[in-house]
């Protein structure tokens, strides 16, 4: 396993492009490979978590080419993909998901109807994260699933008949809905799913750009009980085909411009990144914190053959100084990923930043609010742990010279690398390798925007 000495920096500037947008590279794959047509797609996330999902797809019949190697290189990623027109063929074998979370719960959405039985498997981390919440809706459509007996994978999938539901998330998941919703397009009937929370959106838009028989109504009021409805009308056939450029990943960007917000006299320009409404609370927290930062759409949405699907522009940060804030509610949904980056802001920041319902933190790759805590507390920030998130005290001194051991999440190991550059001496980050699931540059790029010229 890799470590990373992370030094101290007071130099932060430079423009850059982060590699292409996670969520949207697993559902590309997915959904092109099920479809009709051949499908070139630029941009895609060449990390080891989509790279599973591209090797996923061709054991179910799709034709992938491509250079499929994990690489930093943002602008590398074109792979071709043909679909099959509708309907997998079974796979010689258990698929193996590797540490991808979306890649499992969507694809078992998909294996559902299929008919043929096949399974899911992943790594240590993988098989340790909740499959029931994907197992009760899908049983509920008439599937058959069958989970060890703590609800994890590995994960046997009986295809079956399914019919359309109504069914109410019982937590905000665009995981889970979007399980849900392509379990419906194979189903008689419709598929509704309503939301309490708003989630991000990318499986709707792909499923709409490709001619699925989607519709989608929203509450006047943000929060109130049934906010989102979507209904799915089963038996839509996608088109594929066409040319598909993915943008760059808010929640990779989210890193930079969290350092470059924090860190007195840094500039830095993010370009070419996705910027849909649902992935840019990060973006608000930190306005609110009072960073010195602005986002513009002016590079126009992304178009294909298919239509409009996805914002696109450039982000814009400068070093100011910031005060805590309360992240909750309605927020947590839209940047569930951006919350460990954020406890780091808060640590940086003057005043207290409290997060809370943010309890879905404890079942990601690690338990992130423990983690979170233990990696803020080895840097002499006092943080105080709650069941559902943490109370951040800002504006102590940094003081580093400790070992953070990431417990193979990526996420903490790239946020505290950020907070190491703040600290007052080295810092080893630890077991580091995890990174490559979604963000192989990354050290690289910390050493390119932190050199001093």
């Amino acid at each position: 396993m890799s470590d990373w000495e992370i030094t101290p920096a007071s130099y932060l500037k430079g423009a850059i492009e982060v590699p292409g947008d996670k969520s949207i590279s697993h559902r590309l794959a997915m959904l092109c490979g099920l479809a009709e047509g051949q499908s070139t797609i630029t941009g895609f996330l060449m990390s080891e978590d989509c790279l599973n999902t591209l090797e996923a797809v061709k054991q179910l019949g799709a034709e992938v080419v491509g250079s499929l190697q994990p690489t930093a290189d943002s602008k590398s990623g074109e792979i071709r993909i043909t679909g099959v027109g509708g309907q997998f063929k079974k796979p010689d074998g258990m698929l193996d998901m590797g540490n991808s979370g979306t890649g499992m719960r969507l694809m078992s959405g998909l294996l559902a109807w299929q008919p043929f039985d096949s399974g899911m498997t992943g790594d240590e981390s993988l098989c340790s994260r909740p499959m029931d919440r994907v197992k009760a809706p899908l049983e509920h459509m008439g599937a058959e699933i069958t989970l060890q007996d703590d609800g994890c994978a590995p994960m046997t999938i009986h295809g079956k008949a399914l019919n359309g539901i109504e069914y109410e998330l019982p937590v905000a998941s665009a995981q889970v809905k979007s399980c849900v919703l392509l379990a419906g397009l194979g189903a008689k009937g419709d598929t509704i799913v309503i939301e309490p929370r708003e989630t991000r959106d990318h499986t709707e838009r792909l499923l709409l750009a490709m001619g699925a028989d989607l519709r989608s109504q929203r509450s006047e009021a943000r929060g109130q009980e049934g906010y989102g409805r979507i209904t799915l009308k089963g038996g839509s056939k996608l088109q594929g085909g066409g040319d598909w450029n993915v943008p760059g990943d808010i929640s990779s960007a989210s890193f930079w411009i969290a350092a470059a917000a924090c860190m007195d006299g840094a500039e830095l320009k993010v370009t070419n990144v996705g910027l849909n409404p649902r992935r840019t609370a990060i973006l608000d927290v930190l306005k609110r914190m009072g960073a010195d930062i602005e986002w513009t759409t002016g590079n126009g949405q992304r178009t294909t053959d298919h239509g409009v699907w996805e914002e696109v522009g450039d982000v814009t940060v400068r070093g100011a100084s910031l005060t805590g804030t309360v992240i909750e509610g309605d927020e947590i949904p839209n940047l569930i990923d951006e919350l460990p980056i954020a406890a780091v802001v808060g640590a940086l920041a003057e005043g207290e930043t409290i997060i809370k319902d943010a309890k879905e933190l404890r079942v990601k790759e690690s338990d992130r609010i423990s983690t979170v805590v233990a990696g803020l507390k080895a840097f002499g920030v006092e943080v105080e742990e709650k069941q559902d998130g943490m109370i951040v005290k800002g504006g102590s001194p940094i003081t580093g010279g400790c070992e953070i051991d990431s417990c193979g999440d990526h996420r903490i190991a790239m946020s505290m690398a950020v907070l190491g550059l703040f600290s007052d001496a080295p810092v080893s980050i630890q077991n580091v390798d995890c990174v490559d699931t979604s963000y192989p540059g990354f050290y690289s790029h910390m050493k390119e925007l932190t050199a001093d010229e």
